[in-house]
């Protein structure tokens, strides 16, 4: 992973948050001793981590009212990032999307002040189109004023060009591990938002990451918070079992 983030002037006294979490809230029969009680697994993982990625909304809408529900099981201060739907990215590609994505918009505002983030992945076949993504980008932000991740997994996303566009429209791109190549072994897009999507490294989804390397990480998230940018960091080898544990020691480095 790269090794050093770009530093950026802070806006405001106060510090952003470091959002660290997983992708979903099941907690391995293991690590039950580590969390408090609660009536629900979401409820229970937000006693100890204080921020999830939801992907199963990529696959099937949910109603509103269940984002709702999903809000109240968390205390004020937690923080859901929730996966762009694949009919917008994967089927439509980005282009006529917009009714699809007030649908989703809609159903996502159940949430409340606990959406953090929208995450949008791109199929690895989407090539960076100008004005596509200008178009898209547009009308995001003429529906949504919160912050967004782009994950891009096409070589042609990671120009100085395309981050430039991104940031146009304060959108960050996601730095992911393992990383596809070399021009994405940095975040990008919009500066003021760090987004880091770890997905277990050499074996996708599986591999656990070992503590020297979660050490750097939080060295670098804290000197990104430090220069001013909102930081996310989710852990997706959830496989065997290894994001939880990940999440809750790079939250321990951090000072959480």
């Amino acid at each position: 992973m790269q090794k050093s983030f770009q530093k950026h002037r802070s806006r405001s006294l106060t510090l952003p948050p470091i959002d660290i979490g997983c992708a979903g809230w099941s907690l391995p029969r293991a690590h039950w001793g580590r969390f408090a009680p609660r009536d629900s697994h979401l409820a229970s993982y937000a006693t100890r981590l204080q921020a999830v990625e939801i992907n199963s909304s990529f696959y099937r809408p949910h109603r509103r009212e269940t984002y709702e529900r999903w809000a109240a099981s968390t205390p004020p201060q937690f923080r859901f990032s929730v996966k762009c739907p694949k009919a917008i990215t994967h089927d439509l590609r980005l282009e006529a999307a917009m009714p699809a994505l007030e649908e989703f918009l809609a159903q996502v505002a159940g949430l409340g002040p606990r959406l953090g983030c929208v995450l949008i992945q791109l199929p690895p076949t989407l090539v960076f189109d100008v004005a596509k993504v200008h178009r898209f980008a547009r009308d995001l932000r003429a529906r949504h004023g919160g912050d967004v991740a782009l994950e891009a997994r096409h070589a042609s996303w990671f120009t100085p060009g395309a981050d430039r566009r991104l940031a146009r429209f304060r959108m960050a791109r996601v730095l992911a591990d393992p990383v596809l190549f070399p021009a994405a072994a940095a975040p990008g897009g919009w500066p003021e938002l760090i987004y880091l999507r770890l997905h277990g490294s050499p074996r996708r989804y599986w591999s656990r990451y070992e503590d020297p390397l979660l050490q750097r990480v939080a060295a670098r998230l804290e000197a990104a918070r430090l220069s001013g940018a909102r930081c996310w960091c989710i852990f997706d080898n959830t496989a065997a079992g290894e994001a939880v544990p990940n999440a809750l020691t790079l939250k321990a480095l951090s000072g959480g």
